[in-house]
């Protein structure tokens, strides 16, 4: 038992000296993300900004992968937004998130990295998927019209994952989370998803007393959202553990409507502003939850916070750091 015991953290003091490339690691999840591996214990951590390497360019990203030399990668790097912002850019979010990707999954099949952890998006599921969500009904139908580009893109990368898996024996796993949220989040109005924006909003209309806070859509659709710091740990976990084919959802199984979370997060900030609903702008997907069983089995993950108290948290960092 003794020398079993000895062999077990041998094998973990090894794995956390491996070198491990973030991509997207200076961003929202990237952030919480490189917090959890060096919580876990991991030390050769690489994070480079977009400025430094742009994924776009292939002589870049070479360089990259010659001067680091990484052996796990965790791809997070993404153009991202609400959906005003997918709207308007529909070309460069489906262009930027396909080359990115592609491009990455391929120098990665070059230098036969060990372990590569792709990170996609829930807007890669049909517009009318079941509800909840399950990982084998992913390709049952079209996405959604105003984020269809860009969770096509990312969609991609799952078919370009399996595809080098079963070629080359590739270790590429694929992960799809929900809308993320917490301390950290973009509170951009041009680009903010839908939490940062409300809040931020309703912050507003609490130090202007303004009477209405607008917001986008009917209220009638549902989401699923995760706390950013859950999302990293299931990432990690992954990481340590999966090894399949198959996507795996990473969410907190809870549906709520755009309505009730625009009155959390109103009576969390202490708004008296009378919400009014723009149904002149899109819903969106009318729908969203997902079956987090999957993840739960295959490597023990399952999401933790409490939704109010992850909005509370949220709310205080974004009061402190606005």
């Amino acid at each position: 038992m003794g020398e079993k015991w000895t062999d077990y953290i041998n094998d973990m003091n090894k794995s956390q000296e491996k070198k491990i490339l973030v991509t997207g690691g200076s961003g929202f999840l990237g952030f919480h993300v490189i917090h959890e591996l060096k919580k876990r214990g991991y030390k050769n951590i690489i994070a480079p900004r977009s400025s430094e390497y742009d994924l776009r360019n292939q002589n870049q990203l070479e360089n990259l992968f010659s001067s680091q030399l990484p052996e796990i990668v965790i791809h997070l790097a993404a153009v991202v937004g609400g959906i005003g912002a997918n709207q308007k850019n529909p070309g460069s979010f489906f262009y930027d998130n396909a080359i990115m990707g592609i491009q990455l999954l391929e120098i990665s099949r070059r230098y036969s990295i060990e372990k590569t952890v792709i990170v996609g998006t829930v807007c890669s599921y049909p517009k009318f998927a079941s509800v909840p969500f399950n990982e084998k009904d992913i390709w049952d139908g079209y996405p959604e019209e105003t984020n269809a580009p860009y969770g096509l893109a990312k969609k991609m990368l799952l078919v370009q994952a399996q595809a080098y898996r079963e070629q080359y024996a590739s270790n590429m796993i694929y992960l799809l989370p929900v809308n993320l949220y917490g301390p950290r989040d973009n509170f951009n109005p041009e680009t903010s998803h839908v939490i940062p924006a409300l809040i931020k909003k309703f912050i507003e209309a609490k130090e202007q007393n303004l009477l209405e806070v607008h917001v986008w859509g009917t209220g009638k659709p549902t989401r699923d959202f995760i706390y950013v710091v859950d999302a990293a740990e299931g990432i990690v976990a992954a990481m340590e553990s999966y090894n399949k084919e198959s996507p795996v959802n990473l969410g907190s199984g809870l549906e709520i409507s755009i309505n009730e979370l625009a009155n959390i997060i109103k009576k969390e900030i202490g708004s008296n502003a009378k919400i009014i609903f723009d149904t002149s702008k899109p819903d969106g997907q009318p729908r969203r939850s997902l079956n987090t069983a999957l993840a739960e089995k295959e490597f023990g993950f399952k999401s933790k916070t409490n939704f109010e108290d992850g909005i509370r948290k949220t709310v205080k960092w974004y009061l402190k750091n606005k």
